[in-house]
């Protein structure tokens, strides 16, 4: 996927049932880049796992990584080249709720530049 367009949207609402909203034990970015990868970085505040998951349109799970209660920082590059274009949900969670992203990846048409030759 050349000329990768993709949007992350960060949905910071843990997925509870209760009425009141908890605050997690850890924090999450992601991003997608230029170079077909998705830069996924968890801190953690408690020492509990927790699980890195990508899913397509059908739910079924592309990537999946586990971080252990001992590390307090992760990051990982996701190389989504090979991946067809469409909406993915990425979520990170643990026991105490998740963060839910979701991500969509498409390419862009490639333009060729125009060019004007001018002579006198």
């Amino acid at each position: 996927m050349s000329n990768l367009i993709c949007t992350a949207i960060l949905s910071t609402t843990p997925v509870d049932n209760g009425n009141a909203p908890k605050t997690l034990s850890f924090d999450a970015s992601a991003y997608v880049t230029v170079n077909s990868q998705i830069r996924v970085a968890v801190e953690k505040s408690a020492l509990e796992p927790v699980q890195i998951l990508l899913r397509d349109a059908n739910n079924r799970v592309m990537f999946q990584q586990y971080v252990g209660k001992k590390e307090q920082k992760y990051a990982v590059k996701l190389n989504v080249a090979e991946l067809p274009d469409g909406k993915y949900e990425l979520e990170v969670k643990s026991n105490d709720g998740s963060i839910r992203k979701e991500v969509n990846l498409g390419s862009a048409p490639v333009e060729a530049p125009t060019r004007l030759v001018v002579m006198k």
